[in-house]
């Protein structure tokens, strides 16, 4: 559809303008990097703890190890302070970690993960192997 008249399209223009401008702008409030600790839920809370406190200098506003989260100032290269968020949801095969930094894109939030990811490899070594369920065992059930 052709719009002839000037204003309109100018308008128009603008609308659409200021419609994309808005979606590029705008940070991804639901963008977080995750992934799966093999280690135990203390383990994976105690190192997440350091990581944040001492590896990365960090300030911890609060923490609660029975809930299993840390808040903390992050501090980007550029020195804007925002806050964060590591969370830590245990799942029957590993413990989940969410790292979150709202108003960060999200490669800092992945920046932070991996290296909590490579701290856990390197201080608590090769994670624990899958204990074999009772059922791998038993010879299968033959009908009779």
């Amino acid at each position: 559809m052709a719009v002839s008249n000037p204003p309109l399209r100018a308008l128009l223009a603008l609308a659409v303008g200021v419609s994309f401008a808005g979606l590029i702008a705008l940070p991804d409030a639901t963008a977080r990097a995750s992934f799966e600790s093999p280690y135990t839920l203390e383990q994976t809370y105690n190192t997440a703890l350091r990581y944040v406190r001492i590896d990365r200098s960090y300030k911890v506003t609060e923490k609660d190890p029975n809930a299993a989260y840390v808040l903390f100032e992050y501090r980007d290269p550029a020195g804007k302070d925002s806050q964060g968020a590591i969370e830590l949801v245990p799942t029957p095969q590993a413990v989940k970690v969410v790292v979150q930094l709202p108003k960060m894109p999200r490669y800092h939030e992945q920046v932070l993960a991996d290296g909590l990811a490579k701290k856990l490899r390197d201080e608590l070594g090769e994670p624990p192997k899958a204990a074999p369920s009772a059922d791998a065992g038993a010879p299968d059930a033959k009908p009779d």
